[in-house]
């Protein structure tokens, strides 16, 4: 078998930095903790309105077990009016992520009537 060794130099400019995607998501999670959403917040980041929220995340029983701060969660349910919904940033992007397959696919079932 045949080898060739090549040394290859790219310029990477100034304003620019070179790091690994492991140090990358790590920074990602240090930027949302402390951080808390609002529904607003979640909204914007979900892509959907608050109804839909509700519906499909929020109040889904096999989601609610996961999320309410009463459960051990990380998702304050307010009890009444005027109280406002309050999401721990780091925690609810992480369950977003891991959970999207199961909350769009249920979302597009219940669209196509199955």
């Amino acid at each position: 078998m045949q080898r060739l060794t090549l040394q290859l130099t790219i310029p990477i400019p100034a304003e620019s930095v070179l790091i690994s995607r492991v140090e990358l998501e790590e920074l990602r999670k240090q930027e949302l903790l402390g951080i808390y959403w609002s529904m607003q917040d979640l909204e914007r980041r979900v892509n959907k309105g608050q109804v839909w929220i509700k519906e499909n995340i929020l109040y889904q029983p096999r989601f609610k077990k996961i999320l309410d701060v009463e459960q051990g969660g990380f998702v304050f349910y307010p009890k009444s009016r005027g109280q406002n919904w309050s999401f721990h940033a780091a925690k609810m992007a992480e369950f977003l992520d891991k959970r999207f397959a199961d909350i769009f696919t249920s979302f597009a079932d219940k669209e196509s009537g199955k």
